[in-house]
């Protein structure tokens, strides 16, 4: 019977383990890179559309969205340039001049769904397509999120000398 109250003790032990990592877990979830450099302390306006309506990204959407472009993004988009382009970086100004533009929210899920040369004139396949498959609405809107916060915010973001 000593063993019951051995296991009760490791019961308790897990438990609380438990119980602190889901607590802490939001504060594990967030990037320093995007409270220090992007200035996310409480959620951020992101334009939507075209039409000037925003959405609020909280530094936990931003992080998310960090982490995609740093797995799959990164190796191309070095810093918001563009490796095998560089006169085609995702600075903000690029993006704006774009056809269409994809300085929102909507326009830049729209190209990452269907990658498009910067003039818009035909798909390109210079950058991988996200299909529904691999990226749910709201992570690939994370994602955008995250290089429209950076465009706006991030020193050095998008050049286009190395």
């Amino acid at each position: 019977m000593r063993l019951l109250p051995k296991f009760s003790s490791l019961i308790v032990a897990l438990a609380t383990v438990w119980l602190s990592l889901a607590f802490c877990a939001p504060s594990w979830a967030e990037d320093l890179y995007i409270r220090r450099y992007l200035g996310v302390q409480e959620p951020v306006p992101i334009l939507l559309n075209a039409a000037g309506e925003t959405r609020l990204f909280s530094a936990t959407e931003l992080s998310a969205g960090k982490r995609f472009f740093e797995e799959n993004c990164k190796n191309c988009h070095v810093g918001g340039s563009t490796l095998p382009d560089p006169t085609v970086p995702l600075s903000l100004d690029a993006l704006q001049q774009a056809t269409p533009p994809r300085d929102n929210l909507l326009s830049l899920v729209a190209f990452l769904r269907q990658p498009m040369t910067y003039d818009g004139s035909e798909e390109t396949y210079a950058c991988r397509q996200i299909s529904e498959s691999w990226l749910a609405a709201g992570e690939v809107e994370n994602l955008a999120a995250f290089v429209l916060r950076s465009a706006q915010k991030a020193p050095g973001w998008g050049n286009t000398t190395f």
